[in-house]
């Protein structure tokens, strides 16, 4: 069972009226034990179920489908995050877009328009084949759609694609800004130019009435940023989910 409408639009006493999406990426087999310690931080922060953008290509035991299993009974979003989350950049785009944004993650750059579809559709299947909530929201590594057309979007079987501007309605065709915050700051560049975006984008959240996507990584609680974005967890009045988001 998913939560609530009460669950996900809960809201905190004595907290500004900020809305959060928060969700914790790359979730797979080798980042689970992180991935359990993120979930422990968060219920300690009085925080509700949250997306958990799910890796299906990984290799996931049965055990590990049973978890997964678990988390979507007790309320937790399991969102279609890729395929396998892992990519050797070829062309010159992407080569540098590792480099100075997505590493080497962003597989749907790998792909033609058609080779992203049938990535996604393959993504989305995995769920339901395996005994697990069919995900009707879908986020490319680092963000990254890559040459998906837009008359594509209706014909995948999600309501909600996650983008780095914010989402695509994909029955309506229809693009809406969201801010975005993350928190992989592994080096001193990528802290200066986070905390700043971060603090742009919170700000636009409040000025704007908008929810504010509080986009978790594993290891962020061990990189040079945890402090900002426990801020922003304790700053959120309400907490809202992927499926608070679909017409």
């Amino acid at each position: 069972m998913g939560p609530t409408a009460g669950q996900a639009g809960r809201v905190r006493k004595n907290q500004p009226l900020v809305k959060a999406l928060v969700s914790i990426h790359d979730v797979m087999p080798g980042t689970m034990a992180r991935v359990e310690a993120l979930l422990e931080w968060l219920r300690t922060r009085e925080v509700p179920p949250v997306a958990l953008l799910t890796v299906p290509g990984k290799d996931w035991s049965p055990a590990g489908i049973q978890r997964l299993r678990q988390l979507a009974g007790l309320g937790h979003e399991l969102v279609a995050h890729g395929w396998n989350h892992q990519t050797r950049p070829r062309r010159l785009y992407h080569r540098c877009h590792a480099l100075l944004i997505s590493r080497n993650v962003a597989e749907h750059l790998d792909h033609d328009a058609e080779g992203v579809f049938a990535l996604m559709e393959r993504s989305g299947t995995w769920f339901a084949r395996n005994g697990l909530p069919a995900p009707t929201a879908y986020v490319p590594p680092a963000w990254a759609l890559g040459p998906l057309q837009e008359e594509a979007w209706p014909l995948l079987p999600y309501r909600v694609i996650e983008t780095t501007r914010g989402i695509i309605h994909t029955r309506e065709a229809r693009r809406a800004a969201l801010p975005l915050t993350g928190f992989e700051a592994d080096t001193p560049l990528r802290q200066a130019f986070l905390t700043r975006w971060n603090k742009q984008q919170a700000a636009k959240a409040v000025r704007a009435g908008m929810p504010l996507r509080i986009s978790i990584h594993p290891d962020d609680l061990q990189l040079r940023l945890a402090g900002q974005m426990d801020e922003l967890i304790q700053h959120a009045g309400q907490f809202i989910s992927y499926r608070d988001l679909q017409p």
